[in-house]
């Protein structure tokens, strides 16, 4: 095996290892939400619904941080600055 091939193996053995899921979460959809959702994932060819939705629910979590995270200037301050 090449030295790069090894490497490459053990990055992909660390990763691995740091995106081990071991918390359940779960929620319910009604009819309506579960067929948009088939029908979005159908369209956009989502092959991994659990994944897309995770990474949808983390999105959403990670821009609420980073809008409340504290700045030197307040949000009127900085809105004048924006051109």
């Amino acid at each position: 095996m090449a030295k790069s091939n090894k490497k490459e193996i053990k990055q992909l053995a660390v990763r691995e290892k740091a995106q081990v899921r071991n918390h359940k979460a779960s929620f319910t959809l009604n009819d309506k939400e579960l067929n948009a959702l088939n029908v979005y994932c159908k369209k956009y060819k989502v092959p991994n619904k659990s994944k897309f939705m995770r990474e949808i629910v983390m999105r959403v979590v990670m821009e609420k941080f980073m809008d409340d995270y504290p700045t030197l200037f307040g949000k009127e301050d900085l809105d004048k600055l924006i051109v």
